[in-house]
């Protein structure tokens, strides 16, 4: 029997099940996709680390004569990669240099040796053979030209111009990825140059008097971050220093899983998304399938057939199919995973491409033919019972009160149909429609408001506290590249600049972390953005960037401990980015804090320039250059744009997903909406047929479709508007916490404005065809066959 009526359907029902299954075959696909790659983005930075004897510090003394091998004695280091601070220049990427080249044979070998995705790492011994990152637009076999500076610009402070040193030839012999030596969202990949660069041209790196050519080192520990306090303290009793800036590299580390668990987080966001998006329409076919299969056995009743027996005959096609779109997905998932993870997590990943997550594919070619029948036994069950008689009438309290209130009928009859099931053949349900223009309004609601504080924060620098768009770097380690104070008053004098203020870099440490502090002059009107407190007032003061204060764990109203100084803690807030320091992690000291610290030495020496909104920085700087230029000791001060943080990139890529999320939510809406309206008009032909046999005109007849599009648009707005206000603030308020950025509350009054009347319009072309069909029922048919 089953085999007959399979080969019965398949026959004549064919197209309908090749839909059905597409459908299962593209919601299981996305949903398996989604599951797989949100895993797979997860472990990325574990991952890739556990490959790549990730460096646990950065050892920064600045000093060109350190010694480094009182490191290497120290028993915490397990290796040391020395690198020199300086760049080398690639003739065919004019906008690109490369900077930090290795000095030793060490660095790819026993300390961040990279994960070669392609081909191979550069020989050691070879200074014409590199390798690139990811993102690089060179490819293996591509030619170079690396062009070094002379030792005279090498020893030059603040060296900033075309290098004249000599042009090495090199050839790409591979594509690497590591944590030090990989890729970033904001940047155009990396080139991985031999130690043997370094080793032929040391003097076009660090100069040839030892007088400001710097070589620092990554460190790797035995222990990791456990042997940290420990190292430090060896540190400072082997070179007799307890300045030495050590920036934990496992800060960053940190940094990536947190950034790539929340894009895991909205990968599986999306596919629960897609998930119940299928749910409801996947679900809406297989229960119109059921109920039309049980009417067709309805004739094979008299011949003995139990309705258990139609009920798993019904059931047994749509079944069948979903086990193949099952399948299907799970090939379409396999085939999308080259494209996984997404964001961040691709930066990290060690093995790109082809990846069979077979968990997640077994899981998911069980779940969707459960589901599936799960689905088709409950509708045949209700489709069962529908025509029940002295099942309970549910009346709707609206519909009651737009009855007392003598509406006209066909606003009456629309919103019965719009909130009342109905009973017997007619009987339809409600919730799902109800539900799902609630959720509709929601989403999207909530997507914008999201993408809405997305924007915001990716064109205000200042949500990151980066009130600067200019820098100017006056000196570096005690040496000063030229008079600051001419300087300083060409800067102030610019029509453009709104504020100046000159500060003093330098680090200070605890048994927990390096704080690199800035000076802040007294009266300054230089803007600072605080979350929380003040600024310092007084030289025992301090205010903390974020994520500073929440390592050392402290507040507005404590105290910290840095470099064998007590702090009071005045406020919480951000920092100026700097090249050892995020924006998130310092501090700010007054002007006489910092001499108490530092005495008149400072690692650096900067100004920071705000300019007027809209000001194009560039055009800035080239008046600046011109004007100082002019004047005596300022040749070699550099200036510069302020560069936005890395973050800035990364909350910009956050607009993808919501998007998609918002869409996938609207056709959920847009279906379930759609559908209860089709649905009604067909189930409920026989009250239409009476009303019309009554009076009712067609026009009239349209109303009563229009009236009920138009009440499940309004309850969606009702609660689907401050729902998704408040979720998509709330989410944005995580994201902000956790990127860390200053929150700002999203302004979302054009979405406010618009959704109302774009959800009415859309319910109302929703119920066109649904109210021709209702005005063209025929009276006569319908009353008669009923």
């Amino acid at each position: 029997m089953t085999r007959l009526w399979l080969e019965l359907e398949l026959r004549r029902r064919w197209r309908s099940l090749a839909v059905l299954g597409l459908l299962v075959a593209l919601a299981a696909g996305m949903v398996l996709a989604s599951v797989a790659g949100a895993r797979r983005g997860a472990t990325t930075v574990d991952r890739l680390l556990a490959r790549t004897l990730p460096a646990t510090v950065a050892a920064l003394p600045n000093d060109p004569k350190f010694d480094w091998d009182l490191v290497r004695a120290l028993p915490e280091v397990a290796a040391v990669g020395e690198f020199a601070v300086a760049p080398f220049f690639v003739e065919e990427l004019p906008q690109y240099h490369g900077y930090l080249p290795p000095r030793g044979p060490e660095t790819y070998r026993t300390v961040e040796k990279p994960v070669v995705l392609k081909g191979r790492l550069p020989d050691p011994a070879r200074a014409d053979e590199v390798a690139v990152t990811a993102l690089s637009p060179l490819n293996i076999g591509d030619r170079i030209t690396l062009r070094l500076m002379t030792p005279a610009e090498a020893e030059a402070p603040g060296f900033d111009g075309d290098p004249h040193g000599p042009a090495v030839p090199a050839r790409v012999v591979g594509v690497a990825r590591g944590p030090w030596y990989g890729d970033k969202l904001s940047e155009q990949g990396q080139i991985l140059v031999s130690p043997a660069l370094f080793g032929d041209h040391p003097a076009n790196f660090i100069g040839t008097h030892k007088t400001y050519g710097i070589v620092n080192a990554l460190v790797r520990l035995k222990r990791g971050a456990a042997d940290l306090a420990s190292f430090q303290a060896g540190l400072a009793r082997v070179t007799g220093r307890s300045d030495i800036e050590l920036m934990n590299l496992e800060d960053d580390a940190a940094h990536a899983r947190k950034v790539v668990r929340f894009e895991s987080g909205a990968l599986l966001a999306f596919a629960l998304a897609v998930l119940v998006a299928a749910l409801v329409l996947v679900g809406q076919s297989v229960s119109r399938y059921v109920a039309a299969g049980l009417g067709d056995l309805q004739a094979l009743r008299a011949c003995g057939l139990t309705p258990r027996q139609a009920l798993a005959l019904a059931v047994a096609a749509p079944t069948l199919v979903s086990v193949a779109g099952a399948l299907l997905g799970a090939a379409g998932a396999v085939t999308a995973s080259p494209w996984m993870p997404v964001g961040m997590a691709a930066l990290y990943e060690p093995t790109p491409g082809f990846d069979l997550d077979w968990p997640v594919l077994l899981a998911g070619c069980a779940a969707v033919p459960l589901l599936v029948l799960a689905g088709a036994l409950a509708s045949g069950w209700l489709a069962r019972g529908a025509g029940r008689d002295g099942a309970p009438v549910r009346r709707s309290a609206v519909a009651l009160a737009a009855a007392r209130a003598g509406l006209p009928l066909p606003l009456l009859v629309g919103a019965r149909f719009a909130l009342e099931p109905g009973h017997g053949n007619g009987r339809v349900p409600v919730r799902p429609a109800l539900l799902g223009s609630v959720v509709g309004v929601l989403g999207v609601l909530a997507a914008f408001t999201f993408s809405a504080g997305v924007s915001d924060a990716a064109g205000h620098p200042e949500r990151f506290g980066m009130t600067h768009r200019i820098m100017a770097y006056l000196g570096e380690g005690g040496a000063e590249f030229g008079q600051a104070g001419p300087v300083l008053a060409a800067l102030a004098k610019d029509p453009d600049v709104t504020s100046v203020m000159e500060t003093y870099v330098g680090v200070l440490n605890s048994p927990r972390t390096s704080v690199t502090v800035y000076s802040r002059p007294e009266g300054t009107d230089f803007p600072v953005v605080l979350d929380r407190g003040r600024l310092p007032g007084r030289p025992d003061e301090v205010a903390l960037a974020v994520t500073s204060a929440k390592e050392l764990g402290a507040d507005v109203g404590g105290t910290v401990t840095l470099s064998g100084v007590t702090l009071k803690v005045t406020g919480v807030g951000f920092v100026i980015a700097g090249s050892h320091n995020n924006y998130d992690d310092g501090g700010w000291l007054t002007r006489e804090g910092f001499r108490r610290a530092f005495g008149d030495t400072s690692k650096y020496h900067l100004a920071v320039v705000s300019v007027r909104p809209g000001t194009d920085p560039q055009q800035v700087i080239g008046r600046f250059r011109e004007s100082i230029g002019a004047l005596p000791g300022t040749g070699k001060i550099v200036i510069e744009p302020g560069q936005p943080p890395e973050e800035s990139v990364e909350v910009r890529n956050l607009r993808v997903l919501p998007a998609l999320l918002g869409t996938f939510l609207i056709a959920l809406a847009a279906g379930a909406v759609g559908h209860a309206l089709a649905t009604a008009v067909r189930r409920r032909r026989h009250e239409l047929a009476v009303l019309r046999a009554l009076g009712m005109t067609r026009a009239q007849t349209r109303v009563v479709v229009v009236t009920q599009a138009t009440l499940l648009a309004m309850i969606g707005l009702a609660f689907g508007v401050p729902l998704g206000l408040a979720l998509g603030r709330t989410l944005w308020r995580i994201v902000a916490d956790q990127t860390p950025l200053f929150y700002q509350p999203p302004d979302v009054l054009a979405a406010l404005l618009l959704i109302g009347p774009a959800a009415l319009l859309g319910v109302n072309l929703l119920a066109v065809r649904p109210g021709r069909q209702a005005a063209r029922v025929n009276v006569g048919h319908v009353l008669r066959t009923e």
